[in-house]
Parts: C-alpha cells; sequence; structure tokens
C-alpha cells in the first residue's frame, strides 16, 4: 500500500478513483486499488464510458446481444453502464458494508436532461433500479433545475451524488436540497441511515476561467492571484458545510438516522503544468471529505503527494481575502460561476454525445459481424 495514499486517508479523506471500465472490473484491477491504494469509491461519466467502451473488446459479446434483441442505442448504453457500475458496487461492497459512507460507485443520469426536473428524476429512479445496489450513487446535476430533483431523488430514498457544484452560494442551495430529501423520506417513513449523498464541488475548472480573466487583465496584482482561486473556493464551501451539520435542522435529522453530505473534491486533475500536480489534493485536506482523482492524480500523490494535515478547518477568512482580491482586480465572480455552469452541462452534453457515438459504432460493427 501507497504509505502517502494511506497518509491521506488516516487525515480523514476518502480516495475515490474516477475512472471505470469492464477491464479494471474483470482483471482485478479495481479489487487491487481498493486492497493496496486505499481507493474507497468510484465515480463515472459518460467520456469515462466512451473510452472504457472504444479501447476494449470486452463489451462486445453483450453488444452483440443487444443488437441482436433490437435494443436502441439508448438501452444499449443505459445495459452496459448499469451492469459496470452494479459490478463495481458488489467489489466494493465489503468498504459499504464496514462504513455508511464509502463504498460508493456513482453512475449519472443523462446529461440531456439537467434543465429537466421531472425527466432527471425519472432517469434517477430507472438508473437506481437497474443497478439496484444499496452503495450506489446517483448523480445528478446542480442546476437550478436539477436541486427539486435532487429533494425529490432523496425523498423516494435515492442515495445521490450532486454534481457540477461551482459557486457556494449554489453549494447551500444543494445542501437545503439535499435536507429537504431527508425531511421528505423520514415524512414517508423511510430509514434515513440507508441514504448516502456526496456534493461534488468542482476545483480546477474555477482556476481555469479565473486566471484566463486575470492574464487578460494583466496587472502585478492580478497576476498574483493566479491559482488561488480554486482552493479558496473549496475552502469556502467547506466553512458553509461545517455551519450547516452545526445547526439545529441538520441536528435533527441526524438524530434520526442521517449521514452527512460530505463535500466532494471534483475535477482535481491540475490543468496548469505550472502548478504542483497534487495541488488540489495536498491543499485540501480535511476530515470528512471526498477526493475524486483521475488515476493519473492518485499515482502522483502515491508517489510525492504530502498529507500535511488539515488544510481547510480555520481558514475561511484567508480565503475570503483571496475572493477579496479577485473583485477588487475586476473579477466578476457571479459571472465565472454563471459560465462554468453554462459550461459544465454543455461538457456533459458533448460528453453524452461521444458516449452515444462510440456505442453507436460498435452497435454498427456487431450488427455487420453478426
Amino acid at each position: 500500500m501507497s504509505d502517502r495514499l494511506k497518509a491521506l486517508a488516516e487525515a480523514g479523506v476518502s480516495i475515490w478513483l474516477d475512472d471505470l471500465s469492464r477491464e479494471r472490473i474483470e482483471t482485478g484491477n479495481l479489487a487491487d486499488l481498493v486492497k493496496h491504494d486505499s481507493v474507497v469509491g468510484v465515480t463515472t461519466n459518460p467520456t469515462i464510458f466512451a473510452a472504457a467502451i472504444s479501447d476494449g473488446e470486452r463489451y462486445d459479446g453483450q453488444v452483440r446481444d443487444l443488437v441482436a434483441a433490437g435494443r436502441s442505442v439508448d438501452e444499449v448504453i443505459f445495459e452496459l453502464t448499469t451492469e459496470d457500475v452494479r459490478n463495481a458496487c458488489d467489489i466494493l461492497a465489503p468498504v459499504a458494508a464496514a462504513s455508511a459512507d464509502d463504498g460508493r460507485v456513482s453512475i449519472e443520469v443523462e446529461p440531456t436532461l439537467a434543465n429537466d426536473t421531472e425527466a432527471t428524476i425519472a432517469s434517477a429512479h430507472a438508473l437506481w433500479g437497474a443497478v439496484h445496489r444499496s452503495n450506489a450513487l446517483i448523480k445528478i446535476p446542480a442546476t437550478l433545475e436539477g436541486l427539486p430533483a435532487i429533494t425529490a431523488a432523496i425523498g423516494s430514498g435515492i442515495s445521490v451524488n450532486v454534481t457540477l457544484i461551482f459557486s457556494t452560494e449554489r453549494y447551500r442551495q444543494v445542501m437545503d436540497a439535499y435536507l429537504a430529501g431527508l425531511e421528505q423520506a423520514s415524512a414517508k417513513g423511510l430509514d434515513l441511515s440507508t441514504i448516502g449523498s456526496v456534493a461534488s464541488f468542482f476545483v480546477s475548472r474555477v482556476d481555469t476561467e479565473i486566471d484566463k480573466r486575470l492574464e487578460a487583465i494583466g496587472t502585478d496584482e492580478a497576476l498574483a492571484l493566479r491559482g488561488k482561486a480554486g482552493v479558496a473556493n473549496a475552502r469556502l464551501a467547506y466553512a458553509a458545510f461545517e455551519e450547516v451539520v452545526a445547526s439545529e435542522r441538520w441536528q435533527a435529522l441526524a438524530a434520526a438516522g442521517a449521514h452527512r453530505q460530505r463535500p466532494l473534491w471534483a475535477s482535481t486533475g491540475v490543468k496548469n503544468p505550472d502548478y504542483p500536480d497534487t495541488l488540489y489534493v495536498t491543499d485540501l485536506v480535511v476530515a470528512d471529505t471526498v477526493n475524486t482523482m483521475p488515476e493519473k492524480t492518485m499515482q502522483a500523490f502515491a508517489d510525492h503527494g504530502e498529507a500535511k494535515g488539515d488544510q481547510v478547518t480555520g481558514r475561511a477568512g484567508e480565503a475570503q481575502q483571496d475572493f477579496d482580491g479577485l473583485t477588487a482586480v475586476g473579477i466578476d465572480l457571479a459571472d465565472v460561476f454563471a459560465v462554468l455552469e453554462e459550461e459544465g452541462v454543455d461538457k456533459f452534453k458533448v460528453s453524452w454525445r461521444e458516449l452515444v457515438d462510440t456505442v453507436r459504432d460498435q452497435m454498427a460493427q456487431a450488427g455487420a459481424e453478426s
């Protein structure tokens, strides 16, 4: 086991792998990562599945069978991805049995539904039913239309990974949606201890967008703030999390068996080669959080990362100073977050089309071979 990853886990950070493939499942690679590298969860997205399906032959037999059965491309995608997530859930089941919060595998509702509340709710129910594993998480984007879908899903007993969160303001709305869902679930007599959730707060994309604007401004004061916004934003989010879990509303739900909706640091692969490749892991170490990493980032931390203890608690004031500095040099933070959310939804949709095209090509090849 990597001592560095072990130290990160011992600091209270749950290490989730941001990748999944049938090859990882069937070769034992995922099980090895769980056993040897402190991996206690998995996140997926359509781009990950597109890469897995196009790069390997392990899907071919199932694709041929589904094509022969006359299934549509959307139905094939549903069957392929839910099978992988179901099998990954089984690999992580012992972790889930030992931990109320970890051992989770996430699968995303169709991104084209990001601005359709009712369709998102229907997709969440379909995925939850198909995977049929208590340690699954259904990813729902934190759009304005996604917020009531989050509440409805939680209220029905579905565990949710809320994704695409960029601002603390939206994060507070997400936490409110989670608590409202728990209250609905409680009113229905559901066991709150069976419902899990994380809130995926994106980090590196914030720096990418703000750094671009700082470089356009070009002053010494502006350039000095590059690479600070992503971590500062996450630290402010954690302060909001602490505030909510200290509230009487949360305490009442916790007393009824509810689990905290932990912050999950997402988009933690460093985009700027000038920054340390473990920046969004090392600088966001704090208990009660998840860090979902591409394998490259996880390997980098295993090789040279440092878990220097809590880097987040009590640093909201410092983070706010960085944000005040950004405003002072002319960064419109509200516009930044609006742009990031819109671009995030668009990227999710592009990712979905990529998956559709990949599967359609596999289906055509399977049809030609039959």
